[in-house]
Formats: C-alpha cells, structure tokens, sequence
C-alpha cells in the first residue's frame, strides 16, 4: 500500500470539496440567513487540510487496486466529516455526530435524517444537504476523474471501486472521457426536472434541491413533509417519472440522447426493472383500491410515486405507507432490498443481480434434472463470465450478513424488531424511510448514538457495495 499516493490524491479531493463547500454561498447571501461567514471558515478549514496532504505526498505515482480502494473508501469518510462542518459551526446541528449522519446521508444518497424541523433550517444549509446528494448520486470519484486530471493516476481503478453494479461500463476507451459523458448526462436530466418543477409552481430553490434529490436518489426535502407538501398531481408525476429515469443505468440515458431510444427496450435489466416497477405499483393499487383511495387516478398516483420511489432508493414520500395494508408494507420492504439499475444512482442490491441470481438459480434447478448439461447465465445474449456471477453471489451473502448483523446491533441499542430491521435495510440500501419508529413521517433524531454510528457504517457500506470498504479489514490487504 502507497500510503503517500492514497493522502495525496484525498487532500486533492479535499480541494475540490473546499470549492463545493463555497457553492451555498450565494444562497446565504440572497436569503440574508447568516451562515455565508460558516461556509467560507468551513471551506478554509477544508481547503487547509487539502492543501496540507496535497503538498506534503505531492508526486504523481502509479495508482494499483489497493489504492483505489483505500481513496474510495476514506474519501467518502472525509467528505462526510468536512462537508459535516457547515452543520456544526452554525450551529443548526450541534452535535458532531448527527451532523455527520446527515452529511454521510447526504453523500451516500441515503436520505436519512435527524432534522425535526425541516423548513426552520436556513436555505443555504438545505441547498448544501441537497448538494451533498447531487455530488454523491454520481459519485465524487467519477466528478474527479472527469474534472481533475491532474491527478494524474490510473483512474480505472477508481472507477471501477466507485461505480455501483456487477460490472463498469466504459462508453468511451479514456476513463475521463466516460466520466464527462456521465456527468453530462446527469446535468442534463437535472436542469430538465427543475425547469419542469418551476412550471408546475414550485420555486427556483426548491425546483434545484428537489432535482438535486431525484436525480441522485437521495430523498432529501426542503419540507417537513416531503413531496408530499406541495399537494401536486403533476409534481408528483414529474418526480415519478424522474425517479424511474435515476434508477435506470445511465450509459442508456446516453444511448438515448444520441437517438437511440430503442436501447432502452433491447436492454434485458431494463425491461425486468421496468416490469418490477409496474408489478410492484400493481399490487399497491390492488391493496390501496376501496380500502385508501377510492379515485383510480387518485391510487396510480401514490401507488406508482412510493412504489418507484422505494425501488429507486430514492426515498420521497408523499403517503404514509405504514397506514397501508401489512401486505403493502411488506411489499415495500422486499423492494428496499432490490434497488435501482446498475450503473445507476441507486442503492440495494440491484436489479442486475437480482436477474443474475434467479437465473442462477434456475440453472442450478436445471442441472438436476440433466447433470451433463452445460447452461450458461445469461444477460440479454452475453453469458456471464463465472468469475462475475462469483462475485455476485458473494455479494448477496454479504449483503445478508450485513443486514442481519446490523439488525441485531440496533435492537441491542433498543430499537424494536421492525424499526431495527427496516432501519438496516433503509440505510444499507441508500433509501431513507423505514418502517416502524423510522417511517415516512418519521426521522432518526431519536435513534441512540451507538445505533448512529451503526447506521453510518451502513450508508457507506451501501454506498460503495460493500466490498470497496470490507476489503480494508481484511490483514492480508496491508500486507506487502
């Protein structure tokens, strides 16, 4: 491991954190709301840091995989302490650890939050939480590469320990060059929702926060109570639809903004993405019809809106599910589990693996039956390299044991059984709401210190696929 590499390329994300730190600024100053002072000594002390690792591991060095798990891994540790500062020096959350929770939250696309009262909280520290989404949802590292190649390093390595799903997809043969068209698209998609927003009455900052948040799955509100405020049939359809869109794998979004639309249909994660999304919201309607809402129009809308918006991890809410039939709510947990598309901005599992693993499955049923018979794991007409479908199923198994070990570690905090549970799972796929004591209309400012920095743990273990951080406990890793 080349410690000195590792420092010097987090004090050279540290240095774009301290310029990001700087963007909330303007809104401190338009809104008169005095914390444009806590940005700018927040953005100093950020920028010292950087400055101070930069310089003194500065040199270019080759950067191997060991590496590029150990920048994944602390920068996003780094960017939830500094990007934490804003919080704490002005005082809107004063202990250190809930601030940090809401900024790993932030960064992680969790959208799991301590703040009870929402829109009291000054409009440049909500413009910062969601912020901290819009950065998070494509990925700090991806933003680096494409952003900063001054760096100077093998960013393959980065890309691929960062980007969420079985597999990286590379659209252009330079890192950098996928990285940009990444993030164009993502800009674009944003500017999109927010311009649609404004049209449906909502104002410049709130359009900004709430793309921010559907785009990068984040689920971070500027009201208490969510999306579900605004009371709107059409910004709910907006945010629907773009929530489906963040789930999906961006490198089709790109397809399609080239014209070819076709691309969507002829992917096979797709098309099983699509048919979950529509299954899902099917069965809500079932349960929801006579026994909720009693207007048809009425039950797609806020059936399809949680349905897509727990799939997506996006974590919106304009209902309170836990108000819904059990059946309903069990539903909507089982979904917390699958997430988004890889290649997306969403959490969970993924539908690709997901797929994988049913289809896996059902060879192994196969093989029973004719045991000479050789049938590959396909995904749409390319077999699934074995090494791929290893990894897949090594990261279900870690995913449960994750979950369950995470579950037990709340209740011993003494959260209840569903609130510990749905906890875990809420945090560990990047979706926000739970269940239980952590519901829609509920928060996390009650839950204990311990069981904070238990769910912190799984922010980040959600967010980066659990094996960029696990890997980092293993003794064999800082061995020569």
């Amino acid at each position: 491991m080349d410690i000195r590499s590792v420092v010097y390329i987090l004090g050279s994300l540290l240095l774009f954190l301290a310029v990001a730190l700087l963007l909330p600024v303007p809104f401190a100053l338009y809104y008169h709301d005095g914390t444009a002072a806590v940005f700018g000594y927040s953005a100093g002390l950020t920028l010292v840091a950087g400055i101070l690792m930069f310089k003194l591991c500065r040199g270019r060095r080759d950067l191997h995989v060991r590496e590029g798990f150990a920048v994944v891994s602390f920068s996003w540790l780094l960017f939830a302490l500094f990007g934490a500062l804003p919080f704490v020096l002005s005082g809107a959350i004063p202990s250190p650890l809930d601030a940090i929770f809401e900024t790993m939250s932030g960064f992680t696309t969790t959208g799991a939050t301590i703040l009870t009262e929402i829109e009291h909280m000054p409009q440049s520290l909500l413009f910062w939480r969601a912020l901290t989404h819009w950065l998070g949802g494509m990925g700090i590292i991806v933003l680096s590469l494409a952003v900063l190649p001054m760096l100077g390093v093998g960013g393959m390595q980065l890309f691929r320990a960062e980007v969420p799903g079985p597999t990286a997809d590379r659209l252009k043969p330079r890192i950098q060059d996928t990285a940009k068209l990444l993030w164009g698209v993502y800009v674009i998609l944003t500017a999109v929702e927010a311009l649609l927003l404004m049209g449906g009455g909502m104002s410049f900052f709130d359009a900004i926060c709430h793309a921010f948040a559907t785009m990068a799955t984040g689920g971070f509100s500027t009201r208490n109570a969510s999306v579900a405020a605004y009371d709107s049939a059409y910004i709910d359809t907006v945010i629907t639809f773009f929530m489906f869109i963040a789930g999906a794998n961006f490198s089709l979004h790109y397809y399609a903004l080239r014209g070819r639309v076709g691309t969507y249909f002829r992917n096979e994660e797709f098309r099983f993405y699509l048919y979950i999304t529509l299954g899902v919201t099917a069965v809500l309607m079932w349960q929801n019809h006579d026994r909720v809402y009693g207007s048809l129009l009425e039950n797609l809308r806020y059936s399809a809106f949680q349905s897509t918006s727990i799939l997506t991890t996006t974590g919106f809410a304009t209902a309170d599910y836990e108000q819904w039939t059990v059946l309903a709510q069990y539903l909507l947990m089982f979904t917390m589990f699958i997430g988004g598309c890889a290649g997306s901005t969403g959490g969970g599992i993924k539908v690709a693996r997901i797929l994988l693993l049913l289809k896996h499955g059902l060879a192994q049923l196969f093989r029973l039956i004719h045991p000479r018979t050789v049938r590959l794991v396909k995904l749409g007409h390319q077999a699934v390299d074995p090494e791929v479908m290893q990894a897949i199923l090594g990261f279900f198994a870690l995913f449960m044991g994750v979950f369950v070990a995470a579950s037990f570690l709340l209740a011993a905090s003494g959260m209840d059984l569903i609130s510990a549970g749905a906890a875990a799972i809420a945090t560990l796929g990047n979706i926000g709401p739970g269940l239980g004591s952590v519901g829609p209309v509920d928060n996390y400012a009650h839950v204990p210190a311990f069981a904070k920095a238990v769910l912190i743990m799984c922010m980040l273990l959600g967010r980066l696929e659990l094996f960029t951080v696990l890997v980092l406990f293993l003794p064999s890793f800082w061995r020569k």
